[in-house]
């Protein structure tokens, strides 16, 4: 190993299942490489103890904290990279006060999560999921009755580039598209219809979720707009999990209000064994994978590299 090497901790899931493939590339980078064992996330505590004793850093969804950040900068940390497009995680400001050099990979995943969040809309509305399970499971041949896409509304809660991804798929769906951004910019070809939230909720056969957290998304839906739907609402959530108040969603299915939902993300991941959530047949659970596809992780894990090395040789 050259002593000019610098060391880079990889803390990213979707990352670290691909990895050997990336290990020619910190290699061609002079970039010592360590991949960390980690399921989802490492927590604050084993952070603060692991970051400084590396130069770079690819974040996952870690809790990439004041606190943390700051014992990186007593240590050797110089550069970080946000894998993906969430930055709800990653204390910027704390890392631009230090001098630490951060970045995302913004704008690289609208197509991927928006493939997964049209396939649990049509997976709800189908219930082709919980099929599935009733023949595997117990040897049975259900046929319940689903509903059609076409002239359904969706009320689809952000329309950045996973939002006009999405809302891409529902308009070739011939689904009527009502999208709730404070942004909003109208995209040629694209016959959506912007609304402020929670205004026409009550004419959403779906809600569909594709937004960012932050202070003005954190529980957008809650039992004060759970009284405003439609019965028989089915709800999608690919965005970021705090967004829903889950026992909004425990109590709108307990009382009938929601048909089912199909989340990708949670308030608490991975989800709890004992969740309420959990005994609703017809829901359907994914594990925070929405933008993990083989090319997607490839296309995305080159940039963050180049970025981190980059940072690196500065």
């Amino acid at each position: 190993m050259s002593t000019s090497q610098k060391k880079i901790l990889v803390t990213c899931p979707p990352m670290l299942g691909m990895i050997d493939e990336f290990r020619p590339v910190f290699e061609a980078q002079n970039l010592e490489l360590t991949a960390a064992n980690v399921v989802q996330t490492m927590g604050e505590e084993e952070l603060i103890e692991t970051v400084p004793n590396f130069h770079g850093w690819i974040i996952g969804d870690d809790p990439a904290t004041a606190s943390v950040l700051q014992a990186g900068k007593n240590g050797l940390l110089e550069a970080i990279v946000k894998w993906g497009v969430g930055v709800d995680n990653v204390d910027f400001d704390a890392a631009q006060k230090l001098g630490i050099p951060a970045s995302n990979t913004p704008g690289v995943f609208g197509r991927e999560v928006a493939d997964l969040a049209m396939n649990y809309v049509g997976g709800l509305a189908r219930q082709s999921f919980y099929i599935d399970r009733e023949i595997r499971a117990n040897f049975a041949w259900p046929k319940p009755a689903g509903i059609s896409l076409a002239e359904k509304t969706v009320a689809l809660v952000g329309y950045g580039d996973i939002g006009r991804n999405v809302a891409k798929r529902l308009l070739a769906a011939d689904m009527n598209v009502n999208v709730y951004d404070p942004f909003f910019e109208e995209v040629d070809g694209l016959a959506v219809k912007p609304v402020s939230w929670p205004d026409s909720l009550q004419d959403a056969d779906f809600i569909v979720f594709t937004a960012p957290l932050n202070p003005h998304t954190h529980h957008m839906f809650n039992h004060d707009t759970l009284n405003l739907v439609k019965k028989g609402v089915r709800i999608v959530n690919v965005g970021r999990g705090p967004v829903i108040e889950e026992t909004a969603l425990v109590k709108g299915m307990a009382d009938g209000l929601i048909h089912s939902v199909g989340l990708d993300v949670f308030e608490e991941e991975p989800l709890p064994k004992n969740s309420p959530l959990r005994q609703y047949e017809q829901n359907i659970f994914g594990s925070h994978n929405g933008s993990n596809t083989s090319d997607a992780v490839r296309r995305v894990s080159l940039k963050a590299i180049d970025l981190i090395a980059g940072y690196l040789k500065s």
